[in-house]
């Protein structure tokens, strides 16, 4: 079992957002911030707090390359979450992906191979 961490979690739908707390929870993880926008999202890595973050690649009409491109910068890792169809752009490739829905398995999986 992975180390301990602290998330970021980027999410636009809260009943997912909440699921996604409730698996890091279950597996022995903690939750520092919850956004739904790039611009919260951008605010909360600005401010810190956590050690690795799970971004969905489709924040409402965006995508979440600006976070993973400012998380990137920031040596922090991080997992994209897609209900697929996504193509991930180069620079972020060798992130893991976490595929729509989500279970506590597929999510553990994900953390095993975060960085």
């Amino acid at each position: 079992m992975p180390e301990p961490r602290t998330f970021l979690i980027a999410e636009d739908e809260a009943m997912i957002a909440m699921l996604l707390e409730d698996f890091l929870d279950l597996l022995g993880h903690k939750v520092a911030h919850i956004v739904a926008s790039l611009s919260d999202g951008l605010d909360a890595i600005a401010s810190g707090g956590f050690d690795a973050a799970i971004l969905d690649v489709n924040l409402a009409q965006d995508k979440c390359w600006p976070l993973a491109d400012a998380l990137e910068a920031a040596g922090i890792p991080y997992i994209f979450a897609t209900g697929g169809g996504d193509t991930i752009p180069p620079l972020h490739a060798d992130a893991p992906t976490l595929a729509k829905p989500y279970t506590t398995a597929s999510l553990e999986a994900a953390l095993d191979r975060l960085g």
